[in-house]
C-alpha cells in the first residue's frame, strides 16, 4: 500500500494520496489550498493515475483545489450531501470571522459528485474505504476508513493475529492532542464528542489516525493522552471549545 502527503496552504491542512502500489490508480484525499501542484507531482513521482477525490468535509481548507483537480484528470469527488453546498458557497461553513479568507474569489462545484452514503463502502484504485458519518465539526464530516497490509510477517495487535493495519482519516473529527473546532456554522460540541465516542473511541487502540492538520496518531495514544477524551461526561457539559487546528 501506498499512502504519502503533505501539508498544503496557510492552513497546513493534510493532503493524501492512496494507492495500492506505485504505478496503479490512486485517490486524492482533501486537497486544500494549494495543494494541487504538489498532488500532480506525487502523481508523476509515483506514475499515479487518479480515480476521484476524496473530502472529509466541506471547510474550504480541505476542497480548496478539488474543482481544479477533478476538473482536470476527469475524475469525481465524493462528499457528504449535508457538506456539499459548501463547495459552490465556502462562506456557508465560514461565517464573518473568516468571510476574509475568501474575499473576492469564486468557487464552484467539480463537475462531477457523487454523494458519501453513511456506512456504505467505496471501492476505488482497488480499495476498500468505509465511510462513517461523524457530525460535529461540520454536519458533513466523515471518517474514511481503510485496512492497510502489513509489509512483514503478521503481527499480534490488540491481542488479536493480524495481517493488516486499520487507518482512519479523520478530517477535522480527531487530532493528535486536540479535537475539531465547533464555533463555525454548523458546528456542534456535543455532537463532536458523540460522534467521536460512539465513532471513533470503540476502533482498536492500534487504528493508525491520519488527520486533517497535524501529525499522525493512533486512537490508543488519543485514548491515553487526548485531554479532549479523558472524561467525556465532563467534556461534553463544559463550554464548547476551539479545537487547535484548521477550519
Amino acid at each position: 500500500m501506498l499512502i504519502t502527503g503533505f501539508a498544503a496552504g496557510m492552513f497546513q491542512t493534510n493532503c493524501y494520496l492512496l494507492a495500492t502500489e506505485a504505478g496503479a490508480e490512486a485517490v486524492i484525499v482533501d486537497p486544500g489550498q494549494d495543494a494541487a501542484a504538489r498532488v500532480r507531482e506525487l502523481l508523476a513521482e509515483h506514475d499515479l493515475t487518479p480515480v476521484a477525490v476524496l473530502l472529509t468535509h466541506g471547510h474550504l481548507d480541505h476542497t480548496w483545489n478539488a474543482a481544479e483537480l477533478c476538473d482536470e484528470y476527469s475524475i469525481p469527488a465524493y462528499i457528504h450531501p449535508a457538506d456539499r453546498p459548501m463547495l459552490a458557497d465556502p462562506g456557508r461553513g465560514l461565517g464573518r470571522a473568516l468571510e476574509s479568507v475568501i474575499g473576492a474569489l469564486e468557487f464552484r462545484e467539480p463537475e462531477k459528485v457523487v454523494d458519501f452514503v453513511d456506512g456504505e463502502d467505496v471501492d476505488l484504485a482497488g480499495i476498500r474505504i468505509s465511510v462513517d458519518l461523524a457530525p460535529g465539526h461540520t454536519q458533513g464530516s466523515v471518517l474514511l476508513g481503510i485496512e492497510v497490509p502489513l509489509d512483514a510477517d503478521a503481527e499480534q495487535q490488540d491481542g488479536v493475529l493480524s495481517e493488516t493495519v486499520p487507518v482512519c482519516f479523520s478530517g477535522d473529527v480527531l487530532f493528535a492532542g486536540s479535537i475539531g473546532r465547533t464555533d463555525l456554522p454548523g458546528g456542534d460540541h456535543q455532537q463532536l464528542l458523540d460522534s467521536i465516542a460512539t465513532r471513533l473511541l470503540p476502533l482498536p487502540d492500534h487504528t493508525q489516525v491520519l488527520p486533517g492538520h497535524g501529525p499522525q496518531t493512533s486512537i490508543g495514544a488519543e485514548r491515553a493522552s487526548n485531554p479532549f477524551l479523558a472524561d467525556m461526561t465532563t467534556a461534553a457539559a463544559d463550554t464548547p471549545k476551539k479545537g487547535r487546528y484548521g477550519l
